[in-house]
């Protein structure tokens, strides 16, 4: 085991790490995205999924724990790197030609990360934890799920925050989906610039996908709950 620690502290074990774990949690945002989509065909639709996912409730509390090991490694291992890349270069050069040499995402991606985090514990006391531990109003327990949603998509103030979040986590992944390929040395003069174009589409069709929804109960809802 010791070797496995070592592998995984040093400096190319850390981003191996945080390609596996951005890997998965690339995949989960795709199962994710399916399941919220179905907001818009409807209150049945949408409680049908819960209710699906409830049945199946020993997996799902597998996933759920795969999940949470994968997000706090990789929040760990991601603040690790930052800190190491800022007492690599304690000096601040005069001419600073980071710009040149890199994109937004990339030098920002520790304060994108930490607002991403900030955002998912405020989605997740919105609606994991009414789901499951705690709703004043008893939608949960009559399978309403539904209703608690669009409850929260329809108030301005939380709306307005997904779709920050979610423009913030399409840049996020464009930097992510193109360094874990870069890290499992996939890199190719022939291969990089479709792994680029792919990871560009990807960021941008999941950030759009679920900023849609917030968007379309917020401002062109006019359904029943």
């Amino acid at each position: 085991m010791g070797w496995l620690l070592r592998s995984m502290n040093s400096s190319i074990g850390k981003k191996f790490v945080m390609a596996i774990t951005g890997s998965f949690l690339i995949i989960f945002l795709i199962v994710h995205l399916i399941g919220n989509l179905t907001l818009y065909f409807g209150p049945e639709a949408f409680n049908g999924y819960v209710e699906t996912l409830d049945i199946i409730k020993p997996l799902i509390r597998v996933i759920e724990l795969v999940l949470l090991l994968s997000f706090v490694y990789h929040i760990i291992y991601g603040t690790w790197l930052w800190i190491e890349n800022k007492k690599a270069r304690p000096v601040s050069y005069k001419i600073n030609a980071s710009s040149e040499n890199s994109t937004f995402s990339s030098r920002w991606m520790f304060w994108i990360g930490s607002i991403i985090f900030i955002f998912l514990v405020i989605h997740l006391s919105t609606f994991f934890y009414r789901f499951n531990f705690y709703d004043p109003e008893g939608l949960a327990d009559q399978n309403k799920y539904y209703n608690i949603v669009v409850g929260f998509l329809q108030m301005p103030w939380y709306s307005i925050l997904y779709i920050i979040a979610m423009i913030i986590l399409g840049l996020h992944l464009h930097h992510g989906f193109q360094s874990a390929f870069q890290t499992f040395g996939w890199n190719h003069k022939k291969y990089t610039p479709l792994i680029k174009a792919i990871g560009r589409i990807y960021a941008i069709g999941m950030a759009g996908a679920f900023a849609s929804i917030p968007i379309y109960f917020l401002f062109f809802y006019g359904g029943s709950q």
